[in-house]
């Protein structure tokens, strides 16, 4: 069975001590280095809270809503349900009444509260909730922004989620950084004042009501909860057109000097970007071909643990050549589903992004911001940074993509984690950063604007240049150190049993082809009339039936329904929706004649139907 690593040892003994009264603490901050195994402690506190009776449900806020799954995931995960002896089971929610459908807690996004916020705070007032905030150093504090600041998305989201850390019966914050790309204050952290002619705001870890966890990146690599990092750097040239359209160029990335903002622009566009995503790629490959003869594979075939490349991208755009340039490189029949992308602009983007996760294909997967943050893919060996941004909590997350420990990919020691990178000189710094510094404080003076913030955002202006060319002209390895200390277990996906999401989902589409079922039987016997107009009687003649529409059923009841539909027939009780004004005018609509005691067919009025199924 697996074992609880320190930090989640220390968090369990925080939640018992909150759960048998022996504690004022209502407020958990776990600073967990990315990939240290932040998912598993909302379910450590929430098992330990539930049991003692403190909290009658759960809210789990995730950044995006790629996360919601593993967020349920983490719950229905049946060796820590073993270990910690819980039974609870959160769903990922949609905005709509009733959001936990009668399990004991639900997950959401950012956005969606932001979006209705009165839903969720009206359901923080009718239970008691633990609220556990994941990636908290995305919303920052409220009190600190001005009214530019108020009209920013992540201020809109700090004013919406608030409200429910107010209500609370106790609160998880979690986070893989303590400081923002901005300086600004996180939001609910306790800082203290500043000291004298000092220009920065630090946390308070002695405040009362607070109990802090830290996880490090020394501690996480002491007990092997993830994997070292070895930073691949490739510098090179880049020429480009400025703004008056005068040649410029730089030799060398690392050199660039007060130029490194247009010349990485060009570089991550034109020939040198290519150089970097074939080196990765080559990479990955030698490293998967080195696993398959490990494992004694077959050619042709895939499985868990050979290695994935992850490819960031610096915008949409250039995602899509990044992808048509990996595949380019593979054979045709492998192309299309070895390499995938995963942008806001694809339709698919959450299966692609599961499937890369999940299964043995794809290997590569290309995204832009989508995919970096809070990503659980063990399978990841492999990162092309190709991208702008340097800020420190960003590329932290980036990077520990490729830290997790993969429990299909061979003896630790021998799994990696290489991070391919342009060799300019933010990066050095932020790899020094991580090496030297904690990151807790926050900035006092006033912001700047943001256009004089380079490398802070993915939404940041571009520059008015055109690129020309770049090539690379040398790749240095480095490994990093381990950092300072602050004062996971790995899943196989394929042990899981369906989330409590997935579970409804299959349940509805057996519900439609059990409906779909009666509907065709019943045309062959003459009972009902032909085309979609059958499907929608019956659909309507359930909904009498059940009192609910499925969107809107809970697990149990959805079962329920799957149960009845498997003895009884929909045909039996048509008369239900006789006197419907909504169907009867959907229907007119749809341009058929419905005889509502025999349901049959335009033109064939009322004669003898067929024998009757009987139920």
């Amino acid at each position: 069975m697996p074992q609880l690593r320190t930090h989640q040892q220390l968090v369990s003994a925080i939640a018992d001590a909150i759960g048998q009264q022996q504690t004022e603490v209502r407020d958990v901050l776990a600073a967990v280095t990315p990939g240290g195994g932040k998912s598993l402690l909302p379910v450590i506190m929430a098992a330990a809270l539930h049991k003692a009776g403190r909290i009658d449900r759960v809210c789990w806020i995730v950044p995006r809503d790629s996360l919601r799954q593993q967020a349920e995931e983490a719950f229905v995960d049946p060796r820590w349900r073993e270990v910690l002896g819980h039974t609870l089971a959160l769903r990922a929610a949609e905005n709509g009444r009733d959001l936990c459908r009668g399990l004991q807690g639900y997950i959401t996004t950012y956005q969606a509260v932001a979006a209705a916020p009165d839903l969720h705070l009206q359901e923080f007032r009718r239970h008691r909730y633990l609220l556990a905030v994941d990636e908290l150093h995305h919303l920052p504090a409220v009190f600190d922004t001005d009214r530019m600041a108020a009209v920013e998305e992540e201020t809109a989201w700090s004013r919406s989620i608030l409200p429910l850390l107010e209500n609370a019966s106790a609160r998880l914050l979690m986070s893989g950084t303590l400081e923002r790309a901005d300086g600004r204050p996180i939001l609910w952290l306790p800082y203290r004042a500043p000291q004298g002619t000092r220009k920065v705001r630090e946390i308070d870890f002695k405040a009362p009501g607070w109990a802090v966890v830290g996880y490090s990146r020394r501690q996480a690599l002491a007990e092997k909860a993830i994997l070292p990092v070895t930073f691949g750097a490739m510098d090179g040239s880049a020429s480009w057109l400025d703004a008056e359209r005068t040649n410029r160029w730089v030799d060398a990335l690392s050199k660039a000097g007060e130029n490194t903002r247009d010349a990485l622009f060009t570089a991550l566009r034109t020939g040198f970007a290519q150089a970097m995503l074939r080196e990765a790629y080559r990479s990955c490959r030698e490293h998967r071909a080195k696993r398959r003869a490990e494992l004694k594979l077959p050619r042709g075939r895939d499985d868990a643990g050979l290695g994935k490349l992850l490819v960031i991208a610096p915008d949409q755009g250039t995602a899509r050549f990044y992808l048509q340039t990996l595949q380019g490189w593979m054979p045709k029949e492998q192309a299309g589903r070895m390499a995938r992308l995963a942008i806001s602009e694809c339709r698919d983007a959450q299966e692609v992004v599961a499937a890369f996760r999940l299964r043995a294909e794809p290997a590569v997967l290309v995204s832009v911001a989508m995919a970096y943050e809070g990503l659980d893919a063990p399978s990841i060996t492999h990162v092309a940074c190709l991208t702008h941004i340097r800020s420190r909590p960003w590329l932290e997350q980036a990077i520990a993509r490729a830290t997790r420990v993969d429990p299909h990919g061979g003896p630790y020691d021998r799994q990696r984690a290489l991070i391919y990178h342009p060799s300019d000189a933010l990066f050095e710094q932020f790899r020094t950063m991580v090496e030297t510094q904690q990151g807790t404080r926050a900035m006092v003076k006033t912001r700047r604007p943001q256009q004089e913030l380079p490398f802070e955002r993915s939404t940041e202006r571009e520059p008015e240049i055109i690129p020309l060319e770049s090539n690379a002209t040398a790749l240095s390895f480095v490994v990093v150190a381990p950092g300072p200390d602050f004062g996971s277990h790995s899943r196989d996906p394929g042990e899981l049993p369906l989330t409590p999401s997935a579970a409804e989902h299959h349940l509805r589409q057996r519900i439609g082809q059990l409906v779909a079922a009666q509907v065709i039987e019943d045309e062959d016997n003459n009972l009902v009339a032909e085309g979609p107009t059958g499907y929608h009687i019956y659909n309507a003649v359930l909904k009498r039936l059940m009192k609910k529409a499925r969107s809107e059923m809970t697990l149990s009841e959805l079962e329920a329904t799957v149960g009845w539909l498997e003895r009884n027939r929909l045909s039996d009780h048509r008369h239900l929706i006789a006197d419907d004004p909504q169907f009867q005018w959907s229907t007119r609509r749809r341009g058929h004649t419905i005889a509502y005691g025999s349901l049959s067919r335009p033109g064939r009025g009322k004669g003898p139907t067929a024998k009757r199924w009987e139920g």
